[in-house]
């Protein structure tokens, strides 16, 4: 596990990571300036990482945000287990990779950390949350998208991985069969009367919770609001009464 907090850890361990899907900085800073450190984490992902770069991860932890680099890195072993060190050497709370890259690509990326001084989470996904179970037929996987998510959640964790991004819905039966410490990481999350969006597997804050997640990726309802703030403000309230 990182030297950062645990899944378990409940001070200064807030739930809410903050997907940052924007191509320009001042639209970034604009929601930047309307959240606290203290109440969220922050994603970056392709978009914002290709369009600005490594200062950009830079200029959101100088603003004492904890942040979550969701590049998906997915490669042969070393070429990823370079990326995700490089990714340890610019202070990232948090990096991934695709578990369907294989176990060698998985325990390399996990023996380069090792002997780092800094370590962020290094997690893995599993299926995308955008993805129906007909696409997931299609691409060639057998079984249910629960089947392949347990099936490559297993993979990780053998591989040394600190847990995956899944679904919500998947959360119950991961908790149940890889332990409570191990790290779940659910996107496709909306607050009730949100807008699903692109995603199809959603659940709501709370109920991801319930059932599991430990840390909830959400983005446009909150940074396409009105009020971001409050929007988050209220997703945390949710949460504190629930705990």
């Amino acid at each position: 596990m990182s030297s950062m907090l645990s899944p378990g850890d409940k001070a200064a361990d807030p739930k809410v990571i903050v997907a940052l899907d924007f191509d320009h900085l001042s639209a970034l800073d604009a929601l930047i300036d309307q959240l606290e450190p203290g109440s969220c984490r922050l994603k970056v992902g392709k978009e914002l990482f290709t369009t600005f770069g490594p200062p950009v991860v830079e200029r959101l932890i100088q603003k004492g945000f904890d942040v979550f680099l969701d590049l998906k890195f997915h490669d042969i072993p070393n070429t990823t287990a370079q990326a995700v060190r490089a990714a340890a050497r610019m202070g990232v709370w948090m990096v991934n990779v695709h578990a369907s890259g294989g176990r060698a690509m998985m325990s390399r990326c996990r023996e380069v950390l090792a002997g780092e001084s800094y370590q962020p989470l290094l997690i893995a996904v599993t299926v995308l949350t955008s993805l129906s179970a007909s696409e997931v037929s299609e691409i060639g996987y057998p079984g249910t998208p629960d089947d392949v998510v347990s099936h490559l959640a297993r993979l990780a964790q053998d591989s040394g991985m600190d847990g995956v991004v899944c679904s919500a819905r998947e959360a119950e039966r991961l908790k149940a069969e890889r332990g409570a410490r191990f790290c779940l990481v659910t996107p496709g999350i909306r607050p009730v009367g949100s807008a699903t969006n692109d995603q199809v597997r959603v659940v709501t804050p709370v109920d991801a919770l319930r059932q599991g997640s430990h840390y909830l990726v959400i983005g446009r309802p909150i940074t396409q609001s009105k009020e971001p703030a409050a929007v988050l403000a209220e997703i945390n309230r949710q949460i504190q009464l629930m705990c």
